[in-house]
């Protein structure tokens, strides 16, 4: 459940959204930067090689391990920043996010297609930031 003093707005005057907030308005008292997070385990083998869905379930995995270790859950999260390598898997990156998220009040949220991550085979890159 989001905090009462947060608002997540989409006004009017601007263009519908999908599964995300144009502003989400936090007071801060401890803010959580969480690094772009990739598909690989905690030994650093990929997971899901040339499977799209399996990567992005990883990378959530990852982004909750981090946000534990920062004592924060996705209920603290109000931004995610997605690099994807093929836009057209956007359906597939949404549903899985909508497991994670709170699909009745969502981060704000920036989705860009890259030509190339840090490895070939890595086809998904998210990062996150938190407000406590």
């Amino acid at each position: 459940m989001a905090e009462p003093d947060r608002r997540f707005l989409s006004p009017d005057t601007l263009p519908r959204p999908f599964g995300y907030s144009h502003v989400v308005d936090v007071p801060a008292n401890r803010i959580v930067f969480l690094s772009g997070q990739v598909p690989l385990d905690a030994a650093g083998n990929l997971v899901g090689e040339g499977d799209f869905a399996t990567q992005v379930r990883q990378v959530f995995e990852n982004l909750s391990a981090a946000l534990a270790a920062a004592d924060a859950s996705w209920s603290d999260v109000v931004k995610l920043d997605y690099f994807v390598r093929d836009i057209g898997e956007v359906a597939a990156l949404r549903a899985i996010r909508d497991e994670y998220v709170n699909t009745e009040q969502p981060p704000a949220s920036t989705l860009v297609e890259v030509s190339r991550l840090f490895r070939d085979d890595v086809l998904v890159e998210i990062e996150a930031v938190a407000v406590k």
